[in-house]
């Protein structure tokens, strides 16, 4: 499809599982009570590798932030997109067991990714505080 090829290694570098429509709710199970995010990108989007080389200059924070990766080209898996609603890529969904807390849509920097991360934890606690 593509004519340039994907710059992988942001999903190395992170250990990202890649899913697809077929794979997208176990993959999610097996992240069991870790925070999961899914990193929906697309070939030849320029702001997805923007994305990834802004990660990729600050890993150890990224690391940090203690999720479960995965990944997923939405151009290739368009039930995903359209499952998701997504109306552009980069977006980041954020789940917890098997639940959908909330997206990230765009890069906008390493500290409104952490704020993303950390709306997301609150959503947890907010979920394990009425259990």
């Amino acid at each position: 499809m593509a004519n340039i090829p994907v710059d992988a290694s942001a999903f190395a570098v992170f250990d990202m599982q890649e899913l697809s429509a077929e794979t997208f709710d176990a993959g999610l199970e097996s992240a069991a009570d870790e925070l999961a995010v899914v990193f929906f990108w697309g070939f030849e989007c320029f702001n997805c590798e923007i994305a990834k080389k802004a990660m990729l200059a600050k890993p150890d924070e990224i690391r940090a932030l203690g999720l479960k990766w995965f990944h997923s080209n939405v151009y290739e898996h368009r039930d995903l997109g359209r499952r998701f609603m997504l109306h552009g890529v980069p977006t980041w969904f954020f789940f917890y067991r098997g639940k959908r807390l909330g997206r990230a849509t765009g890069w906008h920097g390493l500290g409104q990714f952490e704020a993303a991360v950390a709306a997301a934890r609150e959503k947890i606690r907010a979920l394990e505080a009425k259990a």
